[in-house]
């Protein structure tokens, strides 16, 4: 805390005495500016600063945009409680499943897909602002190696499926002077990933792709407040403040202009996807193709819900006619949850999301401006670390799935959990979403494809508990393989690569 500024005075019998001089008083515009939206509290403990702390606190009561906050924190409370319009299934229109899909559509789109690729008309964007805490990790989720036979992390996988996802679409192009294919990589971190997660890239040399097709850019930050709206101060000059969650993209693309960026790179297609699922298919040729298809702004994703009570949201319409969105599982009722459609004898609320979704840039653009304009996210009650201790408080976020509602047309695309979705949330010894559990549904996958395509296994475990590990840079979902693996036998565990 701050030395008191002692002044000296000259007593009567001509002794000399010393008193503390008042501090500065706070910039008074900038107190002006607080008491507008009712924060002035924030200067509360301005007295007991020393110059240093001042000047802190008044920098970081700067950097926040106290009108657009106080803006998002009234619209957010607002809203709170108010009656959401009912919920209807998906239509089955909306939705590709797997059973229905031909295989001459898949190679139509397949084709599609490929060829929009070589026109530089996709880029793919990576969520990835989360640090590992739960799997025991300070660094980036991306950083993680869930313990398969390469060692590779999360992020070099996905780097390696984005290369070979080039050379499919270069070979496919029959322009022989179209030359190499980019497909540019926009990776969004946090305050508190950001520069370990570029380290980590210019370290492992972009993990083979060229560092000038791969951009980083931050989310955005929100101060925690109290039911009432004000601000939480971390310390006495400091505000506490959260990462805006993954919905956060949004704003942050628009205001760091990466939206005109990718206009001026002729990008029509994003391709949008979350850190932490180990099978992900990044610029996955099929799904594009289907984007393009159906000629939608927003598709997704989904795969069938596992059991009626499993804590995942799900693609809903909300009220009759209206735009698809997603609904957390807390908000369906046991009874919703279970209820099953007679014609299809699924679930009726079925369609999981597992944050794999596509949208044009024109929609976007149309996001962007709309979730900055309603400003409503979402509140989390939680505990904020404060001047008093742990505090009870709320922290304000976007999903990436508060886009649908925005969306005049959006189509869902099913998957099949043990080909794309192998999700990385809890450290081993957790009963679900695990490195482990990961692991084990890559080395099954890619166990089928090697013997798809002739290979054998031997394994000195049970084979439920093994498998082989298939480079990205040999093979995208099981095709080119059998040059490699026919009449071959692979001992498990091990990586299968050129």
């Amino acid at each position: 805390m701050r030395e008191p500024t002692m002044v000296v005075g000259i007593e009567s019998n001509g002794a000399t005495s010393r008193s503390p001089s008042p501090p500065p008083p706070p910039p008074q515009a900038l107190l002006e500016r607080l008491k507008d939206y009712g924060q002035e509290d924030a200067f509360a403990l301005w007295d007991e600063l020393s110059p240093d702390e001042r000047h802190l606190l008044v920098k970081d009561i700067e950097s926040v945009d106290l009108s657009r906050i106080d803006r998002i924190i009234q619209c957010s409370l607002r809203s709170q409680g108010l009656p959401m319009a009912a919920i209807e299934p998906v239509p089955e229109s909306s939705v590709s499943t797997v059973e229905e899909r031909t295989m001459e559509a898949r190679e139509r789109w397949w084709k599609m897909g490929l060829k929009a690729i070589s026109e530089g008309k996709l880029a793919v964007l990576l969520l990835s602002g989360g640090q590992g805490t739960r799997l025991g990790s300070s660094d980036p989720k991306g950083c993680f190696n869930i313990g398969l036979p390469s060692g590779k992390s999360l992020f070099q996988l996905q780097a390696e499926r984005i290369l070979c996802v080039q050379k499919l679409a270069a070979q496919a192009t029959s322009d022989v002077s179209a030359g190499l294919v980019t497909i540019h990589w926009y990776i969004m971190t946090s305050p508190f990933t950001d520069e370990v997660t570029r380290k980590f890239f210019e370290t492992h040399k972009y993990f083979g792709l060229e560092a000038d097709q791969v951009t980083f850019f931050q989310q955005g930050t929100i101060p925690c407040v109290s039911k009432d709206g004000r601000y939480i101060m971390e310390t006495p000059f400091r505000v506490a403040k959260a990462p805006d969650g993954n919905g956060g993209v949004y704003s942050a693309l628009k205001s760091s202009r990466l939206l005109e960026d990718m206009a001026m790179r002729g990008i029509k297609y994003v391709d949008c996807y979350g850190v932490d699922n180990a099978l992900v298919r990044v610029a996955d040729p099929t799904f594009v193709g289907y984007f393009i298809d159906k000629g939608v702004a927003a598709a997704a994703k989904v795969v069938r819900k596992a059991y009626p009570q499993e804590n995942v949201g799900v693609f809903v319409r909300r009220g009759k006619g209206g735009p698809l969105t997603v609904v957390e599982y807390s908000e369906l009722d046991s009874s919703m949850a279970s209820a099953i459609n007679q014609q299809t004898g699924r679930l009726r609320f079925c369609w999981s999301n597992v944050c794999l979704h596509m949208f044009t840039l024109d929609f976007l653009n149309q996001v962007a401006n709309g979730l900055e304009k309603d400003s409503i996210y979402h509140l989390a009650e939680k505990k904020i670390p404060s001047i008093h201790g742990q505090t009870l408080g709320l922290k304000l976020e976007q999903f990436i799935f508060d886009a649908f509602p925005y969306a005049p047309s959006t189509a869902l695309f099913e998957v099949l959990r043990e080909e794309e979705f192998a999700p990385v949330k809890n450290a081993n010894g957790s009963n679900f979403d695990t490195p482990d559990s990961a692991k084990l549904l890559v080395l099954r996958l890619h166990s089928r494809w090697v013997v798809a395509a002739g290979g054998f296994l031997t394994h000195s475990v049970p084979l439920y508990a093994t498998g082989v590990e298939v480079s990205p840079l040999c093979s995208y979902l099981g095709e080119n393989l059998e040059a490699i693996c026919r009449g071959r036998t692979f001992h498990a565990p091990c990586e299968i690569s050129f």
